[in-house]
């Protein structure tokens, strides 16, 4: 194994730290909150342990896959917009969540490390009402009952926020109350900010959605939770026990690889990867993810 291969393993058994792309007149930065150390058996139920052992470089110990936590920082001629706001300031691991461990916090850091306070963000685009999205959303701000984000309308995609009653019903009932009075529901196809349009995606949620950057003359899917592993790019039949709609969720997959490897003017943000921007590449039939600046 040759040094380079070594450190691009190494690079998928942790999470991300900031990581910037500049494509003409925006650039995109991913945000980090914090890292999810998950079983990996639990979380993808598919793959046999035959399967699992040609994959050893994405394990942690042999039995958990590393999820970066965060979200991207769009910016253009002066604005900001967040795609995503992370977990929040908490850690949740077992017996709570079975699955692994959720730890959150940094993203306020973060942002402040790249030239940015809450007050510079104009909205949070939310690819779905799940805890570790909508973290800072919710969350008041340190030492104080206030908002993080207080000038800040947060973006939800009709069919989404229409159905928010799943997320309720998975204990998030408050989280929900604490965010609606910023909430601005969003259309398919919607430009939301200058070169960013809403994309419909549903299977992980009801109304997932995914944002699409036309920017220096390429295409940027923020995919949100479509993918939680490079491993899905290469299977995309390897269903997340956390999807909604299972046979939704796999169609989109399969979906988004294609529409990804064969648009070569296409990069893809996955926010909860280990390296966040990335190409999809088929080879030999077979697709897979490669960091852009691997």
């Amino acid at each position: 194994m040759t040094d380079a291969t070594t450190h691009l393993d190494e690079r998928l058994r942790r999470p991300s730290g900031i990581r910037t792309l500049t494509l003409g007149d925006t650039r995109l930065s991913y945000v980090p909150d914090g890292q999810a150390t998950l079983n990996a058996r639990m979380l993808l139920t598919e793959p046999n342990e035959e399967e699992w052992a040609k994959h050893p470089e994405y394990l942690n110990e042999g039995t958990h896959l590393m999820a970066s936590v965060g979200g991207l920082l769009v910016e253009r001629d002066g604005r900001a917009l967040l795609i995503d706001a992370g977990a929040g300031p908490l850690t949740v691991g077992p017996p709570l969540n079975p699955f692994g461990t959720i730890t959150g916090g940094a993203l306020l850091d973060s942002l402040a490390m790249l030239g940015h306070g809450p007050a510079d963000i104009e909205a949070v685009a939310l690819t779905h009402l799940h805890t570790d999205h909508i973290g800072w959303a919710w969350h008041p701000a340190p030492d104080s009952d206030k908002p993080v984000f207080t000038g800040a309308d947060y973006l939800v995609a009709e069919p989404e926020w229409a159905q928010r009653h799943h997320a309720e019903a998975q204990g998030m009932g408050d989280m929900i109350k604490a965010m609606e009075a910023q909430v601005r529901t969003v259309a398919d196809g919607e430009e939301i900010f200058p070169g960013v349009h809403v994309m419909l995606t549903p299977g992980h949620s009801p109304g997932h959605t995914s944002y699409v950057i036309n920017a220096g003359g390429q295409r940027v899917i923020a995919f949100g939770d479509a993918f939680h592993s490079p491993l899905q790019i290469t299977h995309p039949l390897w269903e997340n026990t956390f999807d909604h709609d299972h046979p939704q969720a796999t169609s989109l997959r399969h979906r988004l690889v294609l529409d990804m490897a064969n648009k070569p003017d296409t990069i893809g943000f996955a926010v909860h990867f280990p390296e966040p921007f990335g190409r999809v590449r088929i080879e030999d039939n077979h697709a897979s993810w490669h960091p852009v600046d691997a």
